[in-house]
């Protein structure tokens, strides 16, 4: 496979009020990317943060910041996003069926690496189209728990997804949120995930150093399997 392991602590796991040093510690630690969790209180239940936030912190780090919009209206914040100075930005399959091809360009437009995600309900047959567009996804990620809320348990039935997009697609990005941790990478790894998001098992853990190698290393060791 021509992918490589991106292991994404969840900024959600973090000190709030301290983010930019949280951020600089847990890069400090290895970690390859940064997650973001935006959440609108009505795609979920959660409320978090925005483009201001994100503006803040792009201030204070050159890292690859990984945007989740768990949002209803996901176009309404491309612009905002880019500007603010967000990397990817991946939006939900399910609010974007009339629109996702003007969603994907407009991401494109502003500099940002679009993805799409997908809730444990929706079928992986949902995503091909956007994979397979003339303008398409560059990531796919599949929620191993109901967005939302961050602690939650790991779902190992959706890693038939994670196989499913993987033997489709060898070179594609396909990222995990969920419940990942030590207990739970091998499983995302061997289906064929290799970016990885973390949050409690990350910031929770006695050694967080010790805790993303051990997932970069499964994803490593098991793309090689392949």
């Amino acid at each position: 496979m021509g992918v490589t392991p991106k292991i994404a602590p969840s900024m959600l796991s973090s000190d709030f009020a301290n983010l930019a040093s949280e951020a600089k510690r847990i890069l400090d630690f290895g970690a390859d990317w940064l997650h973001m969790d935006i959440m609108d209180g009505h795609f979920v239940p959660n409320l978090t943060i925005g483009a201001p936030v994100i503006e803040s912190l792009r201030k204070h780090t050159k890292a690859y910041l990984d945007c989740h919009l768990m949002v209803t209206n996901p176009i309404d914040y491309v612009e905002p996003l880019g500007k603010a100075g967000a990397s990817g930005f991946t939006f939900h399959v399910e609010v974007s069926k009339e629109n996702w091809q003007e969603l994907i360009q407009k991401i494109k437009l502003k500099g940002m690496r679009p993805g799409v995600a997908l809730k444990p309900g929706t079928p992986i047959e949902e995503v091909y189209p956007l994979i397979n567009s003339e303008h398409p996804v560059e990531m796919v990620l599949v929620m191993t728990v109901e967005p939302g809320f961050g602690g939650q348990k790991f779902m190992p039935e959706m890693m038939e997804k994670v196989r499913m997009l993987r033997n489709k697609y060898p070179s594609l990005d396909i990222e995990v949120d969920g419940g990942l941790g030590p207990s739970t990478i091998d499983v995302a790894a061997s289906a064929g995930a290799n970016c990885i998001v973390a949050g409690s098992s990350v910031f929770g853990a006695p050694e967080p150093a010790a805790a993303i190698s051990l997932m970069r290393k499964s994803v490593l060791e098991n793309q090689e399997k392949c």
